[in-house]
């Protein structure tokens, strides 16, 4: 087992320290283990501050390495959470440490958090969706910096009605743009833990990319929780196979490593 999108109490909104994980993943089986904590910069809901305090995360990854290196892989990644007028400041970050791997993520758009559900205000939920991809279009189009696309319809997480329209054709022009870099996306598991009793994205999502050719995908639990690490991630293989993936993505110094499912 692999997970691939883990947060510690280096990320604000997780209090459970590295340690405490690292055993937590031990105890599950889990062979490989990312670290993708939080920086969001400017992120618009005041009470909470993205940022990362990256000498110190690095550090305690070495630390973790080194203690339990022999029974876990465990590796450094990041998760960004994009808007349009920070990625100048995240082109300077990603090249400050040897990440192993980068989550792009979008947890606000049009300078509105989704969260608090600012962003649906005054408008239609089609035209929320359709701001929000694209959004996240015109933030991929610009930042390359890397490795895969994070909960790509996390949107529909926090705000959904029957026949809303999915807006694919914009999706399928993010996919233009990540494919062709080598760039991939994850199945994120923690939709089941949120009311949605799904992964995300969703499988017409998944579908697409597998039709147009993609192929990098990694699988992540999105855990802040010890018991929430690796969850659903038989559910996930599965659904990887029915759709026609025949490899799941692992990644070491941001390059991808297939391993076949």
């Amino acid at each position: 087992m692999f997970d691939y999108h883990v947060h510690s109490s280096f990320s604000e909104d997780c209090d459970i320290e590295m340690e405490r994980m690292v055993q937590g993943a031990i105890d599950k089986g889990i062979q490989e283990l990312c670290f993708t904590e939080h920086i969001d910069i400017d992120y618009p809901d005041p009470n909470w501050t993205f940022s990362l305090d990256l000498a110190n995360y690095s550090a305690e990854i070495r630390n973790m390495q080194k203690i339990y290196g022999d029974v876990i892989n465990i590796h450094m990644g990041v998760e960004l959470g994009l808007q349009p007028h920070v990625l100048q400041d995240y082109k300077e970050f990603v090249h400050k440490e040897k990440f192993d791997f980068i989550i792009c993520s979008m947890h606000a758009t049009k300078g509105l958090d989704l969260h608090s559900g600012k962003f649906f205000e005054g408008k239609s939920l089609n035209q929320a969706y359709e701001e929000y991809y694209s959004e996240l279009l015109t933030c991929i189009q610009s930042f390359k910096d890397f490795s895969i696309l994070g909960h790509l319809d996390l949107v529909t997480r926090y705000k959904y009605e029957p026949g809303v329209q999915s807006f694919l054709d914009i999706i399928e022009e993010i996919f233009k743009v990540i494919i062709p870099n080598g760039q991939g996306i994850e199945i994120n598991t923690s939709g089941f833990y949120y009311g949605i009793g799904r992964v995300m994205p969703s499988d017409d999502i998944l579908k697409l990319y597998k039709e147009m050719g993609g192929e990098i995908i990694t699988i992540g639990s999105d855990a802040h929780k010890q018991e929430r690490l690796a969850a659903y991630y038989n559910h996930s293989i599965e659904l990887l196979k029915n759709i026609g993936f025949t490899y799941v993505a692992t990644f070491k110094n941001r390059e991808p490593i297939f391993h076949k499912i």
